[in-house]
């Protein structure tokens, strides 16, 4: 039989309410706004735990070999509760920034060497969705593992070796139907209409009469810029080396399905598969947001100081917001978009399957 649950046992309020301990109270000079900031980032660690809870629900349904229509909507589902949590993760610094620095400082010097380099879970977050080691800032000039206890070290480099939400989507996209059927091949016939798009804008610049000399060697030093660019993907070889050299995490074949689904996102068969991967794309951008975000607050806090880790403060929350991106690859699809009017047409039969969930 259902026994009673009461709200305050049902959320443990005894524990959680007694979980703010000031370390200037501890000192004998208790600083009023170090309870708001213990509890911001309590909420913080609060909101990780059900990003993490809700990405280790994706990787284990995105790792399989299929993933059926209702589960990819499952995903999609719940990769976009994280986005509305960022933005949360956002919001919260307005609240924390209520406290001036004069009140950061009545308890800054108790927090040494404490950082928020040292959030497990915010670690485990970047690897679950497939940070590489590589492309980390290092701290002080040491692993970003350095700062962590020995254990939780060691479960963070575990988490580096698991499959990540990267790698599952790569082997998701790489299984993508209609990118080569009988009657389509949508390789061929999008280079065959880039080749054609680029060769008449050539051909226009050539002979506009209202161009100078110099105006005319500009604009075609331009479209052979945007030709070397579409070059890169046409080369296959050439993408095999860049993913080599790190800079590209996608495979070949995983890009292509990619760009065929931004570009024809609006048949109703790609339609889920092209929020799937806006929302990889607003994730990546939430947090690359909350980093600069949290850069600013922390500038605005300390000024030009060394932050509590021993780190350049707001510098290296700037730099992480630049780099430690995912899914960059994503963000590039708009490299090689072409306008709708010049889309290679589908056959009227692959269009026809498209209509309808086509499952892979």
């Amino acid at each position: 039989m259902h026994q009673p649950v009461y709200y305050h046992d049902y959320l443990g309020l005894d524990q959680l309410l007694d979980s703010q301990h000031l370390a200037s109270e501890a000192a004998g000079e208790t600083a009023h706004d170090e309870m708001l900031f213990i509890l911001i980032h309590q909420a913080y660690e609060l909101w990780f735990k059900q990003i993490l809870w809700e990405l280790d629900s994706v990787l284990t349904i995105m790792s399989a070999d299929h993933v059926a229509e209702p589960d990819l909507s499952t995903v999609v589902h719940r990769l976009e509760r994280i986005t509305e949590i960022q933005r949360v993760l956002i919001q919260q610094l307005h609240v924390l920034e209520t406290m001036t620095p004069l009140d950061f400082m009545d308890f800054r010097d108790h927090l040494t060497p404490a950082s928020g380099f040292q959030s497990v879970q915010f670690r485990l977050i970047e690897n679950r969705l497939g940070l590489r080691t590589d492309t980390r800032l290092s701290i002080n000039d040491h692993p970003y593992t350095s700062v962590l206890s020995d254990e939780h070290s060691d479960e963070v480099t575990a988490a580096e070796r698991e499959v990540t939400l990267r790698d599952s989507v790569i082997a998701w996209l790489e299984r993508t139907p209609f990118t080569e059927v009988e009657e389509f091949a949508f390789w061929r016939e999008y280079r065959g209409q880039v080749d054609a798009i680029l060769r008449a804008e050539r051909e226009r610049v050539e002979q506009d009469p209202r161009l100078t000399d110099t105006q005319r060697q500009r604009q075609l030093a331009s479209r052979e810029r945007t030709r070397a660019t579409f070059r890169s993907l046409f080369d296959r070889e050439a993408w095999d080396e860049l993913v080599v050299t790190g800079e590209r995490s996608f495979t070949h074949r995983a890009f292509v399905a990619a760009l065929m689904i931004s570009l024809y996102g609006h048949e109703p068969a790609l339609a889920l598969p092209h929020r799937l991967l806006t929302t990889l794309v607003d994730i990546d951008e939430g947090f690359a947001l909350w980093r600069h975000r949290h850069s600013l607050m922390v500038h605005r806090m300390i000024g030009g100081r060394i932050g509590t880790g021993g780190t350049s403060g707001h510098d290296y929350l700037a730099q992480a917001a630049a780099t430690h991106r995912v899914f960059l690859d994503l963000f590039d699809l708009a490299t090689f978009s072409l306008p709708r009017h010049q889309l290679p047409v589908l056959p009227d039969d692959v269009r026809r399957r498209m209509g309808f969930v086509f499952a892979h």
